[in-house]
């Protein structure tokens, strides 16, 4: 098998050859740090392993629009916490929005999210530009460039997470405030969810076929270690399952991202028709995973990406312990369907535990 067989044979829950394996995104701090600032290309070639490249199309959008969306942006540097801080005034035709957030060299966050109340979020509706154009040249591109060695996989089209719920719950409304808005007042969060799907499903019709090999939806704020199993099924099931669907009938498969918490809602996750799940995050990683378990209940119905402890492994461990634990999670999963991959982005590890895992993956033979 070449590796993009390899890669969707366990996606469609079927054995490959031998056991694929992936990073989950190849994060520019290590890149930096440990790789001499290679591109996700240069470490996929450097270490052997099959590519996953992430990526995603261009989408185009009216200049009439934009204008008014206008957003001001304020950079004010590295304040005494020892982050970068930054704010930034969203003006509409009636009213602004303001969001402030952070950053380090590992990653960025918000501070102050964008959305308070439903009035913001009625402005947020009537300007917050929508895409009249999808542009899939630059996905194309690395298509013909990796051939048939991999995949090509990423978000598309969405307001910071992977889904209606997590977006909103995870990146333009504060959770706390999104999960009390779930029991004081329903309906408007399912309005909320109704609207943002509709947008997606409006820019999944305008990009046609779909150019990438794997799309992620889903996102952490849907685990269970954030909302219980019966609000996921409310808030985020239903959603889901639609638009899932529309990415199905434009051709591609579909990964559901789940960090954490995700034992109580494996069943779920099945109904709303995913290929996958990930992260399969371990216990010691704070996750729940019961890899043996969750193989047990729903390994006949999806196929699993991650599952690998990156902490204990990259980060703190050696060859030799990489390779028991990659063959630990092969013996778990005796079926196929299973893409071995850290369980979260990894920011630290010698090279050679990295080349030790690709190494482990070739030699667990189906």
């Amino acid at each position: 098998m070449n590796g993009k067989e390899r890669f969707m044979a366990a996606i469609a829950n079927q054995k490959p050859d031998h056991l694929p394996c992936q990073v989950h995104s190849w994060m520019q701090y290590y890149l930096k740090t440990y790789l001499n600032g290679m591109d996700q290309f240069e470490a996929y070639d450097f270490f052997d392993m099959d590519p996953v490249i992430y990526a995603g199309p261009e989408f185009i959008q009216d200049p009439i629009q934009m204008s008014k969306w206008e957003g001001k942006y304020h950079d004010l540097g590295v304040l005494d916490d020892g982050y970068h801080h930054w704010e930034e005034e969203i003006i509409t035709p009636k009213g602004s929005l303001f969001h402030k957030g952070a950053f380090n060299h590992f990653t960025g966050w918000e501070t102050e999210h964008l959305i308070k109340t439903p009035d913001d979020f009625d402005l947020w509706e009537e300007f917050n530009p929508r895409p009249v154009g999808v542009n899939w040249d630059g996905v194309r591109q690395i298509k013909d460039r990796i051939k048939d060695r991999g995949i090509v996989r990423g978000h598309y089209y969405d307001f910071g997470q992977c889904s209606p719920w997590q977006s909103f719950a995870s990146v333009l409304f504060k959770t706390q405030d999104a999960i009390l808005a779930c029991y004081d007042d329903p309906s408007w969060v399912h309005h909320v969810m109704q609207s943002l799907l509709k947008r997606k499903l409006d820019v999944i019709e305008l990009g046609g076929k779909q150019e990438l090999d794997l799309i992620e939806c889903g996102g952490g704020g849907g685990s269970s270690t954030v909302i219980s199993p019966d609000m996921h099924r409310e808030f985020c099931l239903p959603y889901d399952k639609i638009q899932i669907d529309a990415f199905h009938q434009k051709g591609a498969k579909v990964v559901y991202h789940l960090c954490g918490g995700l034992m109580p809602l494996l069943e779920t996750v099945v109904e709303n028709g995913t290929d996958a799940l990930e992260t399969m995050t371990p216990i010691d990683m704070g996750g729940d995973c019961d890899f043996e378990e969750a193989v047990r209940r729903v390994g006949d119905k999806i196929a699993f990406i991650g599952g690998f402890d990156q902490n204990k492994g990259f980060e703190k461990g050696n060859p030799a312990l990489i390779r028991d634990m990659v063959f630990e999670l092969f013996a778990k999963k005796p079926k196929g369907g299973f893409i071995c991959c850290p369980s979260d982005h990894f920011f630290f590890g010698d090279p050679e535990n990295i080349r030790a895992f690709v190494k482990a993956a070739k030699d667990c033979i189906y």
